[in-house]
């Protein structure tokens, strides 16, 4: 049996020890004096309520007025609304409603996103203004002070008609293609914008709303031209876009788009008259968007 000094033992014992990684130890990969970054904090919201229901029956019977014309039965089919279709309800959702009248159409739809920051560096509610922001430049109001600058402007833009005013939102929603042109990003990471109608109609609309804002006179009201709102969450913005429906009948989309920590909500409401009897008043339909966006404010802060 070989002898092994005592000195010699000691120092294997200690090279043994050394190159250990016990419980006790550093990780391999760890640097002396390197700091842990936090991660940003998550955002206010982790579901979304479901939007069919989100909208008061009193609401609806106000926005929809001539749905209480209809049989009870017709009348329950019309305030139920329609769910749009999305990849992950707990991260995007919207309804659809529609009345019909022999004089004038209306629809409303809604849409809720809740955007989510995947970068730790950024948080949720500021991942959320980076993708309102970019709504907000993309309908012309990326300062108090913007405004149409002419009718003419207004003009040149594209819409939907009254039934694509929604429908092409529902299209959007159905495969939104995210910013950096994911189609099939079913989270909507990075900040898909909130329903393809909202860019559509709404952004497009940037300069649209000067369009017989204040009625047949032709003549722009500047408080009912589109704007940004100050009493309206975190951020928010209104769109008014008059369009022709057919060879004279005009129809009007107002948009309300708010956000409230990392949810980005929209509303787009518009009416269609049957026959060619003027614009549809731009001040009431305002008024009502307004509301409801006033209404859903709160449904998001109980």
């Amino acid at each position: 049996m070989a002898y092994v000094p005592g000195t010699a033992l000691l120092a294997a014992l200690v090279v043994g020890c050394s190159a250990s990684t016990g419980t006790g130890g550093s990780a391999p990969d760890s640097k002396p004096g390197e700091a842990t970054v936090a991660a940003a904090a998550p955002g206010k919201y982790r579901t979304l309520p479901d939007p069919c229901r989100a909208v008061a029956p009193s609401a609806l019977k106000d926005l929809l007025p001539v749905a209480a014309e209809l049989p009870e039965d017709q009348q329950k089919k019309v305030y139920e609304g329609a769910a749009t279709i999305t990849y992950d309800t707990d991260r995007r959702v919207g309804c659809r409603w529609k009345s019909e009248a022999p004089d004038a159409s209306h629809t409303l739809f809604i849409d809720f996103e809740r955007v989510v920051s995947y970068d730790p560096s950024v948080s949720d509610d500021d991942r959320a203004r980076e993708v309102y922001t970019k709504k907000e430049t993309a309908a012309g109001l990326s300062s108090p002070s913007a405004a149409p600058s002419s009718t003419k402007d207004a003009e040149k833009r594209t819409s939907p008609s009254s039934d694509s005013a929604s429908g092409s939102a529902s299209h959007a929603l159905s495969g939104p293609a995210s910013e950096d042109g994911n189609a099939n990003d079913p989270a909507g990471e990075n900040g898909s914008d909130t329903g393809g109608s909202t860019d559509g109609s709404a952004g497009s609309a940037g300069s649209a709303g000067s369009a017989g804002s204040a009625g047949s006179a032709g003549s722009a009201d500047e408080s009912l031209l589109p704007r940004t709102l100050d009493d309206l969450g975190d951020g928010a913005f209104l769109d008014d876009l008059l369009t022709r429906a057919g060879s004279t009948a005009q129809n009007r989309t107002v948009s309300v788009v708010f956000r409230t920590s990392n949810v980005i909500v929209t509303i787009e409401y518009t009416e269609q008259p049957a026959a060619p009897t003027g614009p549809p008043d731009s001040k009431e339909l305002q008024d009502k968007a307004q509301s409801l966006a006033r209404k859903l404010v709160d449904k998001f802060s109980e």
